[in-house]
């Protein structure tokens, strides 16, 4: 183990160790699941990685961050970001594109997952190693995210999605990743919980709430983006995207089609049969799972084939209630 390596293997000891002195709480798979760190909920698994990450990660002004609540377009997210910042390497039109042999989660890895699965490795060795503009991702809430990534100056992307349908799409892709004896509970135990603000990297609202408010403060460096909008106008949304990362599309690139080859790139059924997502394995140790689990539908409203009125009602009018004041609101007109 480098010395590197050895320092970051201690920041996420003293971290592990911190965890049995937090507020917890039972998450969706009925274990003690959730850490209270501040005023957010941290995946077991995730809390001493990500607050290590917190602690050492050396931002540069090139580097892009997208960051999403769990559940929230993260896939599909980082598949757009990568395709954008690096078609200079690769086009999105070229059979060998490295999101057509490669997971979008090893293009584009968490800053968590560095720092969790390669103990023996320094994050700042596999850091190194990644071709500029680095395109890494992290679920952390704003207030919560390295102090060298604000101040930096680096791109932050977010992207915020209804709510209701990143339940449900929790709720799916725990039953995929799940032991088949572990039981999980049914949907409005989930609702429950999110609006009690137990969800992963919950408050909901103030994890959107804390990049909404980044975005009207810095908004040449940090991009608010709508789950709901950029499926609506996926080509419009990535130029938009392409500009703020500073590599606009060239009008010749506009000519040639290039944005459309983009989105055709990272469509969802596209993503869904590149042999790696639809056969490969994701993780270490006991969270190794299909790949396939990152993909489903990513439907808009595909809540309503899972919750009752009732459900979404109160979780509609809890968010709002606790976003109200911040200038963001989640209904549309």
């Amino acid at each position: 183990m480098d010395d590197k390596a050895d320092s970051t293997a201690s920041a996420i000891a003293k971290y592990e160790a911190l965890a049995s002195s937090l507020p917890c709480a039972d998450g969706v798979r009925g274990a003690a699941s959730y850490y209270k760190h501040g005023n957010f909920w941290y995946p077991a698994h995730m809390l001493a990685p990500m607050l290590a990450a917190r602690d050492t990660f050396a931002a540069r002004p090139t580097d892009v961050i997208l960051s999403t609540m769990p559940k929230a377009g993260t896939t599909w997210l980082k598949a757009l970001a990568f395709a954008v910042a690096h078609r200079g390497r690769h086009a999105p039109g070229d059979s060998r594109h490295p999101l057509l042999r490669s997971s979008p989660h090893d293009l584009v890895p968490f800053l968590h997952s560095l720092y969790r699965n390669h103990r023996s490795i320094s994050p700042a060795t596999l850091l190194d190693a990644m071709p500029a503009p680095r395109v890494l991702a992290v679920h952390s809430p704003f207030s919560a995210l390295p102090t060298s990534v604000v101040d930096s100056g680096c791109r932050v992307v977010y992207l915020c999605r209804d709510p209701k349908d990143v339940v449900v799409s929790l709720w799916h892709y725990l039953g995929k990743i799940s032991p088949p004896d572990c039981s999980i509970e049914p949907v409005s135990k989930v609702v429950d919980r999110c609006c009690n603000g137990v969800s992963p990297l919950g408050p909901m609202w103030d994890h959107m709430a804390e990049y909404w408010k980044a975005s009207v403060e810095r908004p040449d460096e940090v991009m608010f983006l709508r789950y709901e909008n950029l499926k609506e106008d996926t080509v419009g949304s990535v130029t938009r995207l392409a500009k703020f990362l500073g590599c606009p599309f060239t009008d010749e690139e506009v000519a040639r089609g290039v944005p459309e080859a983009v989105v055709a790139l990272c469509g969802i059924e596209r993503m869904k049969n590149v042999e790696v997502n639809r056969d490969g394995e994701h993780g270490i140790g006991w969270s190794v799972f299909k790949n396939s689990a990152f993909f489903r539908k990513g439907k808009v409203g595909d809540w309503k084939e899972h919750m009752t009125p009732e459900m979404a009602r109160r979780l509609d009018d809890v968010v709002e209630e606790k976003l109200r004041g911040s200038g963001l609101s989640l209904i549309r007109n």
